[in-house]
C-alpha cells in the first residue's frame, strides 16, 4: 500500500476533512503563534544535544570521548570533534539569530548571508572561550571531590553525578546566552533539565567550584547570581518572590528577583530562597528552610529559627 493511498483511506476512514480544514485555519489565522505571524527555521534539539555532546568530548577527550586516545591523536581528535561540533553550531545560531530582538518586523527582511556571517562571529567568539569554561568545570568537579565523601574521583564525578552534567550544559548555555543567543541557550539549557531534573536558566550567574549534590529539584533563576564555592542539595529553589508588572499589566522582564548568593554558602535539601535577597558569605541555610529576607556573612539559618520570626 502506497503512502498517498493509505493517507487517502485514513482521511475518509477518520472524517479528516473537516478537521484539516480547521487546523488549518487555527494555524494560519485564528490562533496563529508563529514568531511575528511567519514560518521560521526552528533550532533543533536533537542536533544541539549532538553539539554539547561534542562540546563534551572535546573539553574533556578521554572521558566523552574516546578512551582509547593517546599523546599523539588526542589533539587530532579534539581537532576534528570540535569543527564537526562548530560548524553545526553556527548553523543553529544562523536558526536562533531570527527570533532575537534585533530582528524585529522591520528588520524582517535581513539576508541569510548577513545572519550566516553573524552566527559564524558568534560561534567564533564561542570557540575562543572554551578554554575558559573548561577551567571552571575543572573547579566544580574538583569541588565535588572535596565536597562529598561518597566520591571515589574524578571520573566517576564526571561519569555517575548529575549535578555535574547540569553545570556542564549551564557553562555551555551561559556562554550562549552571553553572546546574546538566548533562545538556543534555552535550548540547551533544557536539555540540561531534561536529563538531570536540574533547572538552571541559562542567565544565572555562578562562580567557579560550583557543587550540586544529588540535586534533583534544583531551581536556580534567570537573574540568580552565585558566587565561588557555594555547595547546594536537592530540591533547593533560588526563586522569584513576586513579578512586577507595568501600567497595562504585563509582565516586566529581565529585572533582578532572583536571590544573590555570596561566596563560600551551603545550602541543605528542600531550602526556598525567593527574591532579591542576599544570602551572606561563608553562611549555611539549613534543610526546608523558606527564606524571604536577606542574611549576613556568616548566618547559619535553620527551620526552627524560621518558624520564630
Amino acid at each position: 500500500m502506497n503512502s498517498e493511498f493509505s493517507h487517502q483511506g485514513g482521511s475518509v476512514q477518520w472524517h479528516l476533512g473537516p478537521v484539516i480544514d480547521a487546523l488549518r485555519t487555527s494555524r494560519e489565522s485564528t490562533h496563529n503563534i508563529r514568531h511575528q505571524g511567519r514560518v521560521r527555521e526552528l533550532p533543533s534539539r536533537d542536533v544541539v544535544r549532538q553539539i554539547v555532546d561534542g562540546i563534551s568530548a572535546a573539553l574533556f577527550p578521554t572521558h566523552y570521548g574516546r578512551p582509547d586516545l593517546n599523546a599523539e591523536s588526542i589533539d587530532y581528535f579534539v581537532a576534528d570533534t570540535l569543527n564537526v561540533a562548530l560548524d553545526r553550531l553556527a548553523e543553529q545560531v544562523r536558526r536562533a539569530l531570527r527570533f532575537s530582538p534585533e530582528f524585529s518586523a522591520e528588520h524582517d527582511q535581513t539576508e541569510d548571508a548577513v545572519l550566516a556571517e553573524r552566527a559564524r562571529a558568534i560561534t567564533r567568539e564561542f570557540a575562543a572561550s572554551l578554554p575558559g569554561v573548561r577551567a571552571l568545570l575543572v573547579s566544580d568537579v574538583q569541588a565535588a571531590l572535596a565536597g562529598d565523601p561518597a566520591a571515589t574521583s574524578v571520573a566517576e564525578i564526571m561519569l555517575c553525578y548529575p549535578g555535574t552534567i547540569a553545570i556542564l550544559y549551564h557553562r555551555i548555555a551561559h556562554c550562549l546566552n552571553r553572546l546574546k543567543v538566548p533562545f538556543l541557550a534555552r535550548v540547551a539549557a533544557d536539555i540540561g533539565h531534561s536529563l538531570t531534573g536540574i533547572d538552571i536558566h541559562p542567565g544565572a550567574q555562578i562562580g567557579g567550584s560550583f557543587f550540586i549534590d544529588h540535586g534533583t529539584g534544583v531551581v536556580i533563576g534567570e537573574t540568580a547570581i552565585l558566587g565561588e564555592r557555594v555547595r547546594l542539595y536537592q530540591a533547593v529553589t533560588l526563586g522569584a518572590k513576586r513579578f512586577p508588572v507595568d501600567d497595562s499589566g504585563a509582565l516586566v522582564k529581565g529585572t533582578p528577583r532572583h536571590p544573590i548568593v555570596e561566596d563560600d554558602v551551603v545550602i541543605y535539601a528542600g531550602a526556598t530562597i525567593l527574591g532579591r535577597i542576599t544570602i551572606g558569605a561563608g553562611s549555611t541555610i539549613g534543610g526546608n528552610v523558606w527564606l524571604t529576607q536577606s542574611v549576613p556573612p556568616g548566618s547559619n539559618v535553620s527551620q526552627a529559627q524560621m518558624r520564630n520570626t
